[in-house]
């Protein structure tokens, strides 16, 4: 027979902690705020322009001038920091990429006028790899059926370069070359810019998720059947993601980033554990289209979710997140 219960039952309810939201507030882990978030930003040529990505409702190609107002938009919103990515016109594309070397190309022209108006008020990240910028959509050089490593590292640092005298203040090499970080970390220090600091992408998987993104930046058509697979990360596959992150810190990196996001959150609690050092997480435009679509149809409710999603990335331990929500996220929590 059992024994009898004694004494109040139950005695602890954790369900006390959650009656009120007064309570709720004290008692939360943990919190989304303005300050977690980066807004990444297309450009593309042109004045006056807004192009609208149609697998990213909501989402805009803006031209050069334009992304003066998104800057200072952000700078209003308390956003700390945006990510400029090129749309770059077909006809400036070429197997070399050269144009990723050009000190007037879409984003040296952005970064500057970004500068222009807002000036230390607002952090100006730029990608680094080849993939905007090539006419086979890859994000190194690309002969005879394989990607050249050594050759485009040494691209990869002069890009960087040309970035960081446009103004940048954190280069991110999105690329998945080996030895990328210490080449860029070596050039950027030899030019005189060993102040720029670094966010590698350093759990990049060859996912899934990316097909807005490619839309945006027009690489999707050049890419076609091709993918990424012998350059970014199996999805399978953990442990490989820790020697990654090793590396690139011990190469010079300052900040690390995981992507994709959601389905990639026991990375970045990993990385965390392991290394204690700052951590990003991209939710990428695949995360951004499922989310937004399914709320456009009313399946979900968009700022629960939005948030949640976030919410999220915060409790695995994400220093920061990279999210096409940013400005409305900002809304939201400035209201």
């Amino acid at each position: 027979m059992a024994e009898p219960i004694r004494g109040p039952y139950p005695q602890t309810r954790m369900r006390r902690n959650r009656q009120y939201p007064w309570i709720r507030d004290l008692v939360r882990e943990h919190r989304v705020t303005v300050a977690d978030l980066i807004w990444p930003l297309f450009v593309c040529e042109g004045r006056g322009r807004e192009e609208p990505v149609e697998s990213l409702p909501g989402v805009s190609r803006w031209s050069v001038d334009r992304i003066a107002e998104r800057c200072r938009e952000a700078v209003a919103l308390g956003i700390p920091a945006v990510a400029i990515f090129p749309a770059t016109p077909p006809g400036l594309k070429t197997d070399d990429g050269r144009e990723a070397l050009n000190v007037q190309n879409l984003v040296c022209q952005a970064v500057s006028v970004a500068k222009d108006a807002v000036g230390e008020q607002l952090g100006v990240i730029c990608d680094v790899a080849l993939d905007p910028y090539t006419t086979h959509g890859h994000d190194g050089l690309f002969r005879n059926g394989k990607i050249l490593n050594d050759e485009t590292v040494e691209i990869l640092g002069r890009q960087a370069v040309i970035q960081a005298r446009a103004g940048c203040d954190v280069i991110a090499p999105s690329d998945m070359m080996d030895g990328r970080i210490g080449a860029v970390r070596g050039a950027l220090d030899a030019a005189g810019y060993s102040h720029v600091l670094i966010l590698s992408y350093a759990a990049k998987y060859a996912s899934g998720f990316y097909g807005p993104f490619r839309d945006a930046v027009g690489s999707a058509s050049n890419l076609g059947k091709s993918g990424k697979h012998t350059y970014q990360m199996d999805p399978a596959n953990s442990d490989e993601a820790l020697h990654e992150v090793a590396l690139d810190l011990r190469e010079g990196a300052d900040l690390v980033m995981v992507k994709p996001g959601m389905p990639y959150l026991d990375i970045v609690r990993r990385v965390v554990d392991q290394f204690a050092v700052p951590t990003m997480v991209y939710q990428v435009s695949g995360e951004y289209a499922m989310l937004a679509a399914a709320a456009d149809r009313g399946w979900l409710d968009r700022r629960t979710v939005v948030l949640e999603s976030l919410l999220g990335f915060k409790r695995a331990g994400a220093s920061a997140v990279l999210s096409y929500f940013a400005p409305e996220v900002a809304r939201w929590l400035c209201e």
